[in-house]
């Protein structure tokens, strides 16, 4: 039985193309999990380059997703100055609507700050993000792609 999953902080239909990434193995449901709100001190974010992604982990959960790919079209982990664009965000329904997808892009960002990637946000939870978080709009390409 695979969990449902939520692009950003809301419910998505799209969801299809993630089906299983989430699944646990196939044990009986326990009583059902109750997940607080957001703790970032609970978050571990980790770059999963071999599926370019960042990976948000709640213990040894794995929680959310944060799609990304270069723009030069190189299959290679990006450089500092390389374009890159966030593609999607998809965080398990269960941890939606909690400030989890919130804190996986607040980490992502930071990362990409300290890596000097220009960034292209495709990710329409990214671009909200980024017009209440303004402190990473310089992180922002403005040259364009590649």
């Amino acid at each position: 039985m695979g969990d449902k999953l939520s692009h950003g902080e809301r419910s998505a239909g799209g969801a299809d193309c993630m089906d299983g990434m989430f699944r646990r193995s196939q044990e009986p449901e326990a009583a059902q999990v109750v997940v607080a709100r957001a703790d970032p001190m609970l978050a571990q974010v980790d770059d999963n380059p071999a599926h370019s992604r960042f990976d948000l982990w709640v213990g040894d959960e794995l929680v959310g997703i944060l799609g990304y790919r270069r723009l030069d079209g190189i299959d290679a982990p990006p450089a500092p100055g390389t374009a890159v664009a966030l593609m999607h965000t998809v965080v398990k329904e269960e941890y939606g609507n909690r400030g989890w997808a919130s804190v996986l892009v607040h980490e992502v960002l930071e990362e990409c700050r300290v890596r000097g990637w220009r960034l292209h946000p495709v990710c329409t939870y990214v671009q909200r993000y980024l017009g209440t978080h303004t402190e990473y709009l310089a992180l922002i390409d403005d040259q364009g792609s590649g």
